[in-house]
């Protein structure tokens, strides 16, 4: 139990960063209709369930070109 209180300070940043990136990559998923790859499905999933690394993914693969 000491062992996670002293990782505490280290691990909420790092929780409300990747919670953070995932619901701004799920809004933008939502809000726009064009990717590069895949579908809007393909997309949510892998932000959703693939933590942390899934909305960077999105953001540097997925996000297409503005209308």
């Amino acid at each position: 139990m000491n062992d996670i209180q002293a990782l505490l300070p280290i691990l909420i940043p790092l929780v409300l960063i990747e919670w953070t990136l995932a619901i701004v990559a799920l809004v933008h998923v939502l809000r726009h209709p064009n990717y590069r790859f895949g579908n809007r499905i393909m997309w949510i999933l892998i932000v959703l369930f693939v933590q942390f690394i899934g909305p960077i993914i999105y953001f540097l693969f997925g996000r297409g070109e503005h209308e």
